[in-house]
């Protein structure tokens, strides 16, 4: 389907959501474990779900259907609830902000090579050459417009982390655009978006949950609790969590996980905007460059 601008601001908010995501996350690192502050997330989005998507699990038939689906549905949730947060937490842990950012840059990449290996959707020239504008403008903003400072970037275990969340989420989005017999047509149960997305994470707190667990019996931290940390926990379960993927399944949904996925590349570029808001430091004319390959590196996927 064709990039319309209502579908661009759907998949613009997200992004943005993002970036406000992993700003928190450094600045809770210290103070919470990473795997304890994903599983917090989801129980807060799933109290916030329950309201608006009650239906999915109000009635046997309803649960039924839920147990009919199990195994498409716990991978949603493996994949978009449970391992890409909860990796990118513990990728800030040991590794930096640079390197993370950078590394998950390359999601559009890794939505090709899994759409080509398992979805057998070959790439278009466009595409390929959005990718290239796209990565040229995050390099643009991670390297703050001095290339010499590529050769600082040095992989850590953290690195290795986000790559791992990487490839999760472009699994996670082709199985939104390319779902399950049993997820699609008539076959799918009449879901509306909160119903669909209170199933996912229903599972997904489930791996969630278990991975806390382990990490509080091999890795145990304290919490530091604070004004400021359940500020942030808040914002992170309704932002990130909900509204964030309401927009994102729907923006999916329309015009495939390739195109969306070049929208993705706007987080760095909103990680670095708003820093600079909250640091105090004004935007740098390099910005501006980096916006223009990115937008650029979109409209280049879209061209037939």
């Amino acid at each position: 389907m064709t990039l319309t601008p209502r579908i661009a601001a759907l998949l613009t908010v997200p992004p943005m959501l993002w970036a406000g995501n992993t700003l928190l996350g450094r600045l809770l690192a210290p103070v919470m474990p990473p795997l304890l502050l994903n599983c917090l997330r989801w129980w807060l989005a799933l109290a916030i779900l329950l309201p608006l998507g009650w239906r999915a699990i109000g009635t046997p038939e309803r649960r039924a259907e839920i147990r009919a689906r199990w195994r498409p549905l716990a991978g949603l949730g493996l994949l978009g609830v449970g391992a890409y947060n909860a990796l990118q937490y513990l990728a800030l842990h040991t590794s930096t902000p640079i390197n993370v950012t950078l590394i998950a840059s390359s999601i559009p990449l890794w939505m090709m090579l899994v759409g080509a290996l398992f979805y057998r959707e070959r790439p278009r020239g466009g595409q390929l050459a959005g990718a290239v504008l796209s990565l040229a403008g995050v390099m643009v903003v991670l390297l703050r417009g001095d290339l010499s400072s590529l050769g600082t970037i040095r992989l850590v275990a953290g690195d290795l982390w986000i790559l791992v969340a990487a490839l999760a989420w472009a699994g996670y989005s082709w199985q939104l655009a390319r779902p399950a017999a049993s997820m699609r047509g008539e076959q799918r149960p009449d879901w509306n978006w909160a119903e669909f997305l209170l199933v996912q994470v229903i599972f997904g707190v489930g791996w969630a949950t278990l991975s806390a667990v382990g990490e509080a019996i091999w890795m145990p931290q304290p919490v530091q609790w604070s004004p400021m940390a359940v500020a942030a926990l808040v914002f992170i379960a309704v932002g990130p969590s909900v509204l964030a993927f309401r927009l994102w399944g729907r923006g999916v949904a329309e015009v495939g996980p390739a195109i969306a996925g070049f929208f993705a590349n706007l987080t760095p570029l909103f990680t670095a905007l708003l820093s600079a808001a909250l640091l105090g430091e004004p935007p740098h004319p390099y910005h501006a460059l980096a916006f223009a390959l990115i937008v650029g590196g979109i409209v280049a996927s879209n061209r037939r």
